[in-house]
């Protein structure tokens, strides 16, 4: 573990975990991690994702990593809001090596047609309070092959041909994050608008028609908005328009 003198986190790198969310969360129990507590893995045998779904991360070749905050003046309704931030400071991030990176709704890393990363934030809440929420990031980046069924992975040495910095990766991800943070503390309207507008900028498909999936079947749509709970609308071919909460419609690829 170190201290970076710019920055007031504890960095903290394991081998093995089964995930970092999970880890992470017993230190915030066992009341051994202050905000900003950030844990770094090599390997995670069980990452999980958005779904239920596991992450494919061959060991040492990608960032996989969380880190803690304590919101605890934040109203829950907010909560979409921490999922914004780390979409775009991840998409920054990885701007500085390329163009071309997306988020998915709500929170999925594009580059053009294919994902490179994914978010899964855990929170706790007391009341209308959000207490604590552990933020877990899985980018890929040096990983060269991918062996599951994940129709659509990438990693950022397969799209620039060159070996990366992991630990420099996650600072730019890791200051965006934290910077955006103390910018919704000191004036949160302001910020919280400022980062709506940028997340619905950059959003994957947020203009034109696609085909997607829900409970009824497939089907044409174009986006509308996303809604400041994270709920996305669209509106399909006979013009209705569409209310959906996570996990309840697939972007069909």
């Amino acid at each position: 573990m170190y201290y970076p003198t710019n920055i007031d986190i504890a960095l903290e790198t394991v081998k093995e975990v089964t995930s970092t969310n999970d880890y992470l969360s017993q230190l915030c129990k066992e009341g051994k991690a202050k905000e900003f507590y950030t844990l770094i893995a090599e390997y995670q045998t069980g990452g999980k994702g958005q779904r239920g779904n596991t992450w494919e991360s061959e060991r040492g070749k990608n960032l996989t990593f969380s880190i803690v905050f304590y919101p605890t003046a934040w109203e829950a309704k907010h909560q979409f809001t921490l999922s914004m931030l780390a979409a775009l400071s991840c998409r920054e991030a990885l701007g500085n090596y390329i163009d071309g990176f997306s988020i998915k709704w709500p929170n999925d890393i594009y580059w053009k047609d294919q994902k490179i990363g994914g978010i899964l934030i855990e929170n706790e809440l007391e009341g209308k309070y959000i207490m604590q929420s552990i933020i877990g990031i899985g980018l890929n980046v040096n990983q060269e092959a991918f062996y599951s069924d994940a129709p659509n992975p990438v990693s950022l040495k397969q799209i620039i041909g060159a070996e990366i910095d992991i630990q420099e990766l996650m600072m730019k991800v890791v200051h965006g994050i934290i910077g955006g943070y103390r910018q919704l503390e000191a004036n949160f309207d302001f910020t919280q608008q400022a980062i709506s507008k940028l997340y619905r900028k950059h959003l994957y498909r947020h203009k034109g028609w696609f085909p997607y999936r829900d409970a009824q079947g497939d089907f044409m749509a174009e986006y509308q908005e996303v809604e400041a709970d994270g709920h996305l609308i669209l509106k399909d071919e006979q013009g209705n328009l569409r209310q959906y909460a996570f996990k309840e419609v697939e972007f069909i690829l």
